[in-house]
């Protein structure tokens, strides 16, 4: 808005009130007098600019999205740690239960048991909040002493964890918030119900899906894809706190439709092949994210954009989406996955 108003713009406005008479070019009295003051109002306007930017919440950013967040009652969600599967054994291989919050390590990161599945096999929470606690598999080795113990394996993912919530994704959850007001249990309820979970990255809602008094929810985990069925038991939880007296509700976990992608490719030089399938499957993923729940379909002529736009990359031939140089389809529930990627030259 007050992008004109530079240095050069207001000292010209300035010496203009002078008259012809003095002397006004640079180095002039006049004009050393006047260049400061322009200067100082020039930073004014550009700092009003940026404080007229913080005020709206297509524009604002940090602390001041937050405030502008916090008047519809949204708070940023804060870094949450996983939540993973662990399997614990004796020195016969064979499962025996552990004390409740005893302590284990893992490549420099530490869970925590927090909840018991069967005999031998525990809820584990990773001490440091964010996606680290994704990534780490195999051996656990006990910081406190556990009787009987002889090896502990960290195993698959159940509730991913997540890093603070973005600007834009507070943004968005923001802009849905005021854009699809609540009206006592409508569509927009249940959708912002299960957005308030930590770990959902997206839902979708089907109101009378099985006749009246019924509400389908379906989720996907903050990768965009299908949740555990502990986030999916959460979600149920908080929504059933929250729903009109009388509804019924079903949460369920979205349906991952895998996809493999093949094409053959031609290399800058200086890359390798697998330097460019890492970084197409990367971009594939974050595509993905993008299309849940947006689109009923993959575009293949998207993806090989996608393709194009990898460095190394200087043309393709022969892309196909599982098997097929089509458009792949997405059902109401589905997602995409990267199944695999398989790229030649």
């Amino acid at each position: 808005m007050y992008e004109t108003n530079t240095f050069e713009y207001l000292l010209d406005r300035m010496l203009t009130r002078v008259p012809f008479t003095l002397d006004k070019r640079e180095g002039s009295i006049i004009y050393d007098a006047l260049a400061p003051a322009a200067a100082e109002l020039a930073q004014m306007y550009m700092e009003l600019d940026i404080n007229l930017n913080l005020s709206f919440a297509d524009t604002a950013s940090g602390e001041f999205l937050e405030r502008r967040a916090s008047d519809f009652g949204l708070r940023r969600r804060p870094a949450a740690p996983a939540q993973r599967r662990a399997i614990f054994y004796d020195d016969q291989n064979v499962r025996i239960d552990v004390p409740l919050l005893t302590r284990y390590s893992a490549s420099n990161l530490n869970f925590k048991v927090i909840k018991r599945l069967e005999k031998g096999e525990y809820t584990v929470e990773c001490e440091t909040p964010g996606v680290l606690g994704n990534q780490s598999y195999g051996n656990l080795l006990p910081i406190d002493y556990v009787q009987d113990l002889a090896r502990a394996e960290l195993a698959e993912v159940l509730i991913p964890g997540t890093e603070a919530e973005s600007d834009d994704a507070l943004r968005a959850r923001y802009l849905a918030r005021v854009q699809t007001p609540s009206s006592g249990g409508n569509v927009s309820d249940y959708k912002n119900w299960a957005l308030e979970v930590s770990g959902v990255g997206a839902a979708k809602v089907n109101p009378l899906w099985n006749g009246p008094g019924t509400v389908k929810v379906v989720v996907v985990d903050a990768e965009k894809k299908p949740p555990a069925t502990e986030l999916v038991l959460e979600v149920r939880n908080h929504i059933e706190q929250l729903r009109p007296i009388g509804a019924n509700v079903t949460v369920s976990p979205a349906t991952g439709k895998e996809v493999a992608v093949a094409g053959v490719v031609t290399l800058a030089q200086g890359y390798t092949l697998q330097h460019v399938v890492d970084a197409f499957t990367s971009a594939l993923n974050l595509h993905f994210q993008s299309v849940a729940f947006n689109q009923n379909y993959l575009s293949l002529a998207k993806i090989g954009t996608i393709l194009l736009d990898v460095p190394g990359v200087t043309d393709y031939s022969d892309l196909k989406l599982n098997g097929q140089s089509t458009n792949v389809a997405l059902g109401d529930e589905e997602v995409p996955v990267v199944h695999m990627v398989n790229l030649g030259v």
